[in-house]
């Protein structure tokens, strides 16, 4: 294993040195006065230009990151000029009507927010990120102040979408697809998730009816692209959970540049914040790396890597509980020994090569590789009193469980171990002609899966060893009548996999502007399929091969007000990853077949001013119909399948989201939302599925004082209804339909600028190297909120009644952060 890691490390720096600078693209079509094409028109932008062809279409590469002057001349009209400025990677339709009359020259910073809001995507600003204030502050903290993505777990990267689960969510990062770890079981186990923020530079999200040059999921879509960087910067953080350092570097001859990012989190802040007192070390830490070079007009290269190890040790001691009523308090108190080691090194870099043919083509390569060694191995042995608490205030035990209705202990043991290797190989194509536009792409996946799962579970309740629930035991009548069979585990896993997946999966898909009247319409369709076999040593599964096709279509009416409504849909489909496969017992059904969804999406985004600030309300109707489900039970934020397609579902609802300038010069937002997903298993009737979160509210606002505009304020809230669950995970959820409380929970921060760009006249001695620093409070869980994310189930052996106890999350807490820039 040794030698594999040198060679993975050496490749992940060597790969380092083949890269690329990304440029951004301008094209559209020339027309007269007459609305008549114009060929023959010159393009160009600093020496490299074009001429549009008889249908008056041209595209032009151009520098981005930087503010370039458009030329457009012709033999027999007027010259004209734009100057835009336009972002890595960005691909921005600029039609122009030239006159013969009067030359025109105009300044436009363009960006492709326009071309985004046709496909019903939402932009995130790179710079809210830094600024917003989360107990794992990032891009997933603001996802989830946005309508329809709800999460529960403060202490989690992981959420859902629209009433799907964790795996339902694709996540690309210079269109390479990352992933998440399979053996976490708890947020606070976590760390770091892959996107460093220092890094970014673009952000877009799809909830739902996503184009099919996506990938093969049901839920949702977070596309990131990194920054290319055009000079030397460097970026800094530190506060009591961590820090961060990134580094931009440009060569000489601007041929080359690379953005490196460390990192370094320690969550004990906020997990000693809960009601279980814990001796916890946790060591979370990665570096990443983005490396470019532009090595001549039609070959561009790059490297993304990533190393990233998470170590976890966690030693509870002491936990004490309150429940029940003002006029009869309980309480649970435990004692622990033992604790849990885990640990999660991952290794993944990718190669891209991107071609540019001609003018109207262009070719992209990328190959990839992800490893991760995950292990996950604790004993924790619990003695538990469950009992009446002395609420006399005058007495000298006040607090304190005076009377013991049940005592028992628990007896947890696990040594799960998981080697996973993920290959991808993938080439890619865009095409241009007229109006039109074509992309392909084709992609062969090879995973390898080491996997051995060893878990158990003995509960002693007042002296007596507690069976399983499970049919063939005997009833008993225990502790009044003795069981005298052998003991048998509470729960007991054992499963060794060797699992070798491949799939290859390709897509074509097309789209249009034009014009309907006097309305402008984009249309687009496409299709995706895969294909894809299981290996279990000499076990091979029935190919199985899937079709996904997509469509959308946005309407611009001709009016005064800047409206859109959107139209998209179709049929995706998800083949199943092997934790799919995998059921509750850890064996490998080799005949899982990929869930299907049909999706009918229905939107509308109106921009407009109020007084002289700028907003943007968008709503959508959705509703999603699926078959083929493969049901699942969700503990925390573990996920485990029934393996099985033997359930349908549905999920409808409704988005709304209004951003804009509450305050002038900041973006904030609100959102509502409303979600109703039941399934139906075996002809059993439909319930409420575990994502079933009815009703969201969030709100994201920033402030500063108008006299002192130096000191800024972030707030960060959300409500989300509570989730079905909370139930012994070995219960029917046919029988027992529990839902946990609503999560409650509001997030401040306060800054103090002392240094930006507008304040050079302080800058001297040390601080004359600062373009930025400030210096921040962040109050976590500003209202001290109890929030559950799921229950520990005792017995009363008087009553026999089971009591579910909540685990409660972090509480409030205060914490300090320093932002640097030079």
């Amino acid at each position: 294993m040794s030698i594999n890691k040198t060679i993975f490390s050496f490749l992940f720096f060597c790969f380092g040195f083949l890269v690329f600078a990304q440029s951004a693209q301008i094209k559209g079509v020339i027309f007269d006065k007459k609305n008549q094409p114009v060929g023959n028109v010159n393009v160009s932008c600093r020496g490299v230009g074009t001429q549009s062809n008889e249908n008056g279409f041209y595209v032009l590469n151009v520098p981005a990151s930087q503010k370039v002057i458009v030329i457009f001349s012709h033999v027999s009209l007027k010259k004209a000029s734009v100057s835009v400025y336009l972002k890595p990677n960005e691909d921005y339709e600029f039609n122009l009507i030239m006159s013969d009359q009067d030359e025109q020259m105009g300044e436009v910073v363009i960006t492709v927010n326009n071309k985004k809001r046709v496909q019903g995507i939402t932009i995130i600003e790179p710079e809210i990120l830094r600024k917003i204030p989360g107990a794992n502050a990032g891009i997933e903290n603001i996802l989830k102040s946005l309508p329809g993505v709800n999460s529960n777990n403060e202490l989690s990267t992981q959420y859902a979408v629209r009433g799907g689960n964790y795996d339902e969510n694709l996540v690309y990062v210079n269109e390479i697809e990352v992933y998440r770890p399979f053996l976490v079981r708890s947020g606070q186990q976590e760390g770091l998730s892959f996107t460093n923020t220092d890094l970014v530079q673009n952000i877009d999200f799809s909830a739902g009816g996503f184009q099919a040059k996506f990938g093969d999921k049901l839920s949702s879509v977070l596309d990131i692209t990194y920054r290319n960087p055009t000079k030397f910067g460097v970026v800094a953080e530190a506060s009591f959970l961590g820090g961060s350092l990134a580094v931009d570097a440009v060569s000489k001859n601007k041929k080359w540049s690379a953005i490196t990012g460390v990192r370094y989190r320690n969550n004990s802040l906020l997990v000693k914040s809960q009601e279980t007192q814990t001796n916890y070390t946790p060591t979370f830490a990665d570096v990443q790396t983005n490396i470019n070079f532009n090595a001549s007009k039609k070959w561009q290269w790059s490297f993304l890597g990533n190393i990233s190890q998470n170590n976890y040790q966690y030693q509870p001691l002491t936990r004490q509980t309150n429940f029940g009523t003002i006029n009869d308090p309980k309480a649970l108190l435990i004692y622990y020994e033992g604790q849990e080691k885990d640990k999660y090194l991952t290794y993944f870099g990718a190669a891209k090569a991107t071609y540019v043919a001609s003018e109207n083509a262009t070719y992209k390569i990328i190959a990839s590789a992800y490893h991760t060694q995950e292990q996950e191995h604790f004993d924790i042995f619990a003695q538990y009193r469950l009992g009446e608490v002395d609420s006399n205030i005058g007495s000298e035990t006040f607090g304190d469980v005076a009377f013991s209705r049940g005592i028992g202990s628990q007896l947890n043991h696990a040594r799960n171990d998981l080697d996973e290797l993920i290959i991808n190989t993938e080439i890619k194509g865009f095409h241009n002609w007229k109006q039109n536009q074509l992309e392909w792409g084709a992609k062969f996946t090879r995973e390898s899966i080491r996997d051995r799962v060893i878990e158990w579970e003995v509960i002693d309740s007042a002296g007596f060893s507690i069976n399983p629930p499970i049919k063939f035991l005997p009833k008993k009548n225990e502790p009044y009548a003795p069981y005298v069979r052998p003991l048998v585990p509470y729960q007991n896993v054992r499963a060794t996999n060797y699992v070798d997946i491949n799939r290859l999966s390709v897509y074509v898909q097309w789209s249009r502007k034009g014009y309907l009247g006097n309305n402008e319409i984009w249309m687009n369709a496409g299709v995706r399929s895969q294909n894809w076999e299981v290996f279990n040593g000499d076990l091979v599964s029935k190919m199985q091969v899937t079709f996904s096709p997509r469509a959308q279509i946005s309407l611009k009416p001709n009016w005064n007000k800047d409206i859109f409504f959107r139209l998209s849909g179709g049929l995706y489909q998800q083949p199943p990853s092997y934790r799919e496969l995998r059921d509750a017992n850890g064996v490998v059904n080799f005949d899982v077949k990929a869930q299907q969804s049909i999706h009918l999406v229905l939107s509308n985004d109106y921009i407009f001013k109020m007084g002289k600030r700028s907003f943007k309300m968008v709503s959508e109707l959705y509703y999603k119909f699926l078959t083929d489900v493969n049901p699942y039970v969700l503990d925390n934020v573990r996920i485990r399948y029934a393996a099985a397609n033997n359930a349908k579902a549905y999920s409808q609802g409704f988005d709304f989201r209004l951003n804009g300038e509450f305050v002038s010069g900041t973006e904030s937002w609100f959102s509502f939302g409303y979600l109703r997903t039941e399934e139906n298993s075996n002809n059993k009737g439909f319930i409420a599925r575990p994502t079933d979160q009815r009703l969201k509210f969030g709100l994201l606002f920033q402030d500063y004082i108008p006299n002192i505009p130096s000191v800024k304020l972030y707030l960060n809230l959300v409500y989300n209804t509570g989730l079905p669950g909370g139930s012994p995970s070995y219960s029917d959820p046919y029988l027992y339909q529990n839902r946990l409380r609503d999560y409650r929970r509001a997030d401040l921060g306060f800054s103090k600028v002392l240094i930006d760009e507008k304040s050079a006249s302080i800058k001297s001695g040390w601080l004359k190297n600062f373009k930025e620093l400030a210096i921040g409070l962040e109050i976590f869980n500003l209202f001290d909120n109890q929030n559950a994310i799921t229950n520990t189930w005792v017995r009363d052996v008087y009553t026999k009644n089971q009591y579910g106890i909540p685990n409660y999350l972090t509480t409030r807490v205060f914490s300090v952060k320093v932002n640097a820039r030079l």
